[in-house]
């Protein structure tokens, strides 16, 4: 319903709120609209009040100023014969005394102003100028004298980029004694806005952030203090912050980007011929892009949310060294057509090159078939492989919802897995799903929803599995904990309405589960935080499964479809893999119960791989494919078959390095191994030889200074020739 407005000040009524001083929040504002004013905020006071509105505007917590008078007019009582109700006996505009010029970085003085105004009202320092649009304008009505409008508008201490520009919700506020306040690099910043956002106590905040300080400079009551004030403010910005930066979803993102671009490497408005794209990645992600996935892995998540997100959320992972996935760049878009995945995909790339040319990936990894793979070949120029994680998945929740007996869930996922496997087979894939649908006509509720949703697209799926290499469990492992993790982020606690805002996802995303990564890693890396560490380890069911012993682990030759492997928590209890080796295996654990894939299954799939009455994997069966295909070609016997053996020893030389490096240790034992490679010696300083240097012990372990005498380069006096 649309708001009324006003036409005449005489139907306004006259507010006078109690107290010595009261502000904006403690009026009903009404929309006025004349042929001066459209669609104003406007509020009648008493004229003798507006001292004390003024005084309480300027109180306001999370934004104190004071207001100067910024223009100011006025005419004399009886000067107009004719004058409409909001004629005024004295006119004056109040600005923030933090605006309107902007002399922070980037801002600008008003074009017909050259120099500041001396008005002793304003802000103390011209530094302190940071371009607040905040105002209001007065009138005492020539009509009525007594009264007094108010005319507020911007009530919002924002700058023209609609950000918070000064107060303690300003993130960029410094204050008069910065100088005096210790240094807190980016690293410490980012800590400690992890920590709050995983809930951890202040205290202990408050202890490692000072901490972190002492590694500047040596801590005293007064940097203490000072730390304190620090992590309380930061606190509250990050208690206080909305994704909200205006009403309209789409303006709030374009101010979001605006101010971000540092963390934006594309952006595409949405418009009749064009489709909406905002490609988000930090200056952190993109370090550890370069970092884990230059000649290695790039894997990608995509189309979460897409029923219930307004636009679907697209990651690109990279794999860290315990090979768990780490979001590098987000994607968020409905356009999964060539020419808009060229546009993005180019852009990352061109950022990524533009600070090291020689960056490279080895493979990138897919889980649609609906994703474009010409764009990702001309971009990336890598194999492209497939991952089964998403479909097993949704195979496995949809079977456990929509059937209640255990045993006919088991068969069910058992048969969707022959369905799989009968493609590199020389089996007919629809003879199994025929198989299917005969053997569990009964099962009437999941086998309208498989042909409902699944049966359309079943093909696409096929050829996809049929004509692009597997990815390994692990890396379906490491990409579906990574959306356990964003499915947990992004719905929990949603507010009413917010999933169909793109603000929302992107607050989501780069304060809550960006904070949870960097912390993850650098606890992961420096071991600064051990319950956090060992709890980032254990994120993915591959490193669960490695803690389970292989004595946990039992087959029994009576029973070859099933393995049990005993609970690590209770010795007494065990849990039963069915239909063990394959990717479409299923435990009675709760965990595999809620469609995830669990350590159990991971453990028991481990050993099959090297027991000879299990069938490999179909990771491993599309590997030998590859080769046999590598194998088959050239058929001639001429040139390019000598290249061919070339490249198939260095490759098979690589693949070597990799699987000991898999199974050792640790990486010295491989590195002892390799061939010593000589590099060249740089030129000594002087000509003479060295004698060997003697090293003293010494009582703090260091070690003394090196006593050969060197050739001085002192010019040598004209007496000693004489001599």
């Amino acid at each position: 319903m649309e708001e009324e407005v006003a036409q005449s000040v005489t139907d306004l009524p006259v507010q006078n709120p109690p107290g010595e001083e009261f502000s904006a929040a403690d009026l009903t504002w009404v929309k006025y609209a004349s042929s001066e004013h459209h669609r104003e905020d406007v509020a009648l006071i008493p004229y003798e009040r507006m001292e004390a509105f003024i005084s309480g505007e300027s109180s306001n917590p999370e934004c104190p100023t004071r207001f100067h008078i910024e223009r100011s007019r006025k005419r004399e009582e009886g000067s107009l014969r004719e004058y409409r109700s909001d004629e005024f006996l004295l006119h004056r505009i109040y600005w923030c005394s933090f605006g309107p010029e902007n002399y922070g970085e980037g801002g600008t003085i008003l074009p017909s102003r050259k120099f500041r105004l001396n008005t002793r009202n304003r802000a103390a320092r011209p530094q302190s100028m940071r371009g607040c649009t905040c105002h209001f304008a007065i009138k005492r009505l020539y009509a009525r004298p007594s009264l007094l409008l108010i005319i507020y508008h911007e009530r919002r201490h924002v700058n023209k980029s609609g950000f918070i520009c000064h107060g303690p919700l300003d993130r960029d506020a410094i204050g008069p004694g910065a100088r005096r306040v210790p240094y807190i690099g980016s690293e410490i910043q980012q800590q400690t806005m992890s920590l709050i956002y995983l809930g951890i106590p202040e205290e202990n905040i408050l202890q490692t952030h000072i901490e972190g300080i002492q590694r500047y400079c040596s801590s005293d009551a007064k940097v203490d203090s000072i730390a304190s004030q620090y992590v309380q403010k930061l606190g509250m910005i990050i208690k206080r912050s909305t994704h909200e930066l205006d009403l309209d979803d789409q303006a709030s993102i374009r101010m979001w980007v605006d101010r971000n671009k540092k963390s934006v490497f594309f952006y595409q408005d949405s418009t009749d011929t064009d489709a909406f794209i905002l490609g988000i990645q930090t200056e952190w992600q993109c370090q550890q892009m370069m970092r884990f996935g230059h000649q290695s892995l790039l894997a990608s998540h995509s189309s979460f949310g897409v029923s219930k997100l307004k636009y679907p959320l697209h990651t690109l992972l990279v794999f860290d060294s315990m090979q768990h996935a780490l979001p590098v760049a987000w994607i968020i878009t409905r356009s999964v057509t060539k020419k808009d995945t060229l546009k993005w995909m180019r852009a990352l790339t061109d950022r990524i090159h533009s600070i090291d040319s020689s960056w490279r990936i080895s493979g990138f990894i897919i889980d649609d078939p609906a994703s474009e793979i010409d764009p990702i070949r001309d971009v990336f120029g890598s194999p492209v492989l497939f991952s089964l994680w998403h479909i097993r998945r949704t195979w496995l929740k949809n079977i456990i919802k929509k059937c209640s007996n255990i045993e006919i869930r088991r068969e069910i996922f058992i048969q969707l897995g022959k369905i799989v496997y009968s493609i590199w087979s020389e089996k007919n894939p629809m003879d199994a799903l025929e198989q299917l649908f005969q053997d569990f006509v009964d099962q009437t509720a999941f086998m309208k929803y498989f042909k409902s949703f699944w049966v359309p697209k079943l093909e696409m799926w096929i050829d996809s599995v049929r004509n692009l290499p597997l990815a390994s469990q692990e890396s379906c492992g490491a990409v579906e904990g990574y959306h356990l993790k964003l499915k947990v982020k992004a719905y929990d606690d949603v507010q009413l309405d917010a999933l169909q805002r793109v603000d929302w996802l992107v607050h989501k995303l780069t304060t809550e589960l960006h904070s949870s990564y960097w912390i993850n890693l650098f606890a992961d890396e420096s071991g600064s935080f051990p319950e956090v560490k060992a709890e980032y380890i254990a994120s993915t069911s591959w490193q669960r499964a490695l803690q389970i012993p292989d004595e946990a682990v039992h087959f029994d030759n009576k029973e070859p479809h099933s393995a049990k492997v005993v609970s690590q928590n209770d010795a007494s209890q065990m849990w039963t893999v069915w239909n063990p080796g394959s990717e479409f295996s299923l435990c009675d654990c709760s965990w595999s119960l809620q469609g995830n894939l669990c350590k159990h299954i991971l453990k028991v799939n481990m050993m099959c791989g090297a027991r000879k009455d299990f069938q490999p994997s179909l990771s491993l069966q599309s590997f030998q494919r590859v080769l046999l295909d590598l194998w088959q070609k050239p058929l001639d016997d001429s040139f390019s078959l000598d290249l061919s053996v070339a490249w198939v020893m260095q490759m098979q030389e690589r693949i070597q390095h990799v699987a000991e490096l898999a199974t050792s240790d640790g990486i010295a034992q491989v590195a002892k191994k390799l061939p010593i490679q000589w590099t060249k010696r740089t030129g000594r300083r002087t000509a003479t030889k060295r004698t060997s240097p003697v090293v003293l012990p010494h009582s703090n372990s260091s070690l003394q200074k090196d006593l050969t005498p060197k050739k001085s380069t002192k010019r040598k006096r004209l007496s000693t020739f004489s001599s």
